[in-house]
């Protein structure tokens, strides 16, 4: 059925049928009214995907009659059929649009095929708690391939005031997109995190030095022979029931002692120590073989100071650093050191220590004996050399050597020898020596 033209007169008086029908304008070809049976009515545009009597025929609607006008329904017939005329299917378009995974969606099949599969369970933790926390609610019900890199700088510019979780947050979304280009899910090359810069970063590294080290190995040896002293609140109701003041110190048990002792000479990670089993300890070779890691399987070399922490340490149950109520059928490893790390860390009077800089501790006292950037990250377990790099401030040995001799000679010409003990007096002597035969 065709007519002149479709207008709101046109489309009032249209009649619901038995069956639908449609009525085609007839200045715009394609443009039409569909009518249903139960009276709804909307807006449609009629077109062939392709040229040729051959190409299939396609049908999309517009909009809902009484949500737009005749007049705009007819202006956006008119910018369909043209995106046709220049090749598009704007029909198969919109299916596929419906088909498209939301970010919620492609989340969920990147933590579970990718991030589960093989990453640690903390680092799954973690990775699907940025998402979950902070991505999906903003941008969970956004097609993966719809999302914009504008959304994703506003999504990162948010969280400002947390710089590291947000750089994180970006990290976790960049590697999401990467994997949705690899399974075909958004086109390939397309990551909208591309090109977001990162906020700066405050270091986080905290390095203890010799005399801090010295009070950490003090700390914990009153810990677990003495004990540590503690305070207590007189204005608490319980406080006439603590032990008297001489009498208020804490013991903390060998395996948290040698837990502690283990991350700095190991610098293993905290998980890497607390859920260690017995049966991962190959001393004949002097190995910590780990099954799993943050970066998957895992190997540790021992050296003198851990063996002898190991040798000295009871057995009770499968894992090495047992928990206060563990025995033989216990199955579940330490979840924590928080309460003997603040004990120790307190009595040897560092401030604003966490137990992950034991492990900074331990590589930058190689890169500061000179070994090399290279076997550090293997000591370390790191998987990319730029992890690394964060320690190569402190690989200084051969420019320290350099600053010494060129020091030493400006020092001997300027005669300060107190500023050197070895070269500058050396060189002083010999030069008094040849003055005197002079």
């Amino acid at each position: 059925m065709a007519t002149s033209q479709i207008t709101k007169r046109l489309v009032d008086s249209l009649k619901p049928r038995q069956g639908e029908y449609f009525v085609w304008d007839g200045s715009l070809s394609g443009f039409g009214v569909r009518v249903q049976s139960t009276g709804a009515m909307s807006y449609v545009v009629k077109y062939r995907a392709g040229s040729g009597r051959s190409a299939p025929t396609r049908r999309l609607t517009l909009a809902k009659a009484g949500t737009i006008t005749p007049d705009e329904a007819r202006t956006l017939a008119k910018k369909t059929l043209g995106s046709v005329a220049h090749g598009a299917d704007p029909a198969a378009q919109r299916a596929a649009d419906k088909r498209a995974s939301t970010l919620a969606e492609v989340a969920e099949q990147f933590l579970t095929e990718h991030i589960e599969a093989k990453r640690s369970p903390s680092s799954a933790k973690s990775y699907r708690d940025l998402l979950e926390r902070l991505a999906i609610p903003e941008l969970g019900k956004r097609k993966a391939e719809k999302i914009t890199t504008a959304e994703i700088q506003r999504l990162h510019s948010k969280h400002s005031r947390s710089p590291y979780q947000a750089n994180r947050l970006l990290r976790v979304l960049s590697s999401l997109f990467s994997f949705a280009a690899k399974a075909h899910v958004v086109p390939i090359g397309y990551n909208p995190c591309r090109g977001i810069e990162y906020f700066p970063e405050e270091g986080r590294e905290r390095y203890l030095t010799t005399l801090e080290l010295a009070q950490i190995g003090e700390a914990i040896r009153e810990a677990e022979t003495r004990g540590l002293p503690y305070t207590v609140d007189e204005t608490k109701p319980k406080a006439k029931h603590a032990p008297k003041e001489g009498n208020r110190r804490t013991v903390i048990g060998p395996h948290a002692a040698a837990a502690l002792r283990l991350l700095i000479f190991t610098g293993a990670r905290l998980r890497e120590i607390l859920h260690l089993k017995w049966e991962n300890v190959d001393f004949e070779r002097g190995l910590l073989l780990l099954p799993t890691s943050k970066t998957g399987k895992k190997t540790i070399v021992l050296n003198a100071p851990a063996l002898a922490v190991l040798n000295g340490l009871p057995r009770i149950g499968a894992y090495v650093v047992a928990g206060a109520s563990a025995g033989e059928r216990d199955e579940h490893p330490r979840s924590d050191l928080k309460k003997p790390w603040k004990a120790v860390s307190t009595r040897a009077g560092l401030t604003g220590v966490r137990i992950h800089d034991l492990r900074h501790t331990h590589a930058s006292v190689g890169a500061g004996a000179g070994l090399g950037l290279p076997i550090i990250g293997k000591l370390l377990g790191h998987t990319q050399s730029a992890t690394t790099q964060r320690y190569a401030h402190l690989d200084n040995d051969p420019l320290k050597k350099a600053s010494e001799h060129i020091g030493n000679r400006l020092a001997a010409a300027m005669g300060e020898i107190k500023t050197s003990r070895t070269n500058v007096t050396n060189i002083s002597k010999a030069k008094r020596s040849k003055n005197q035969r002079g």
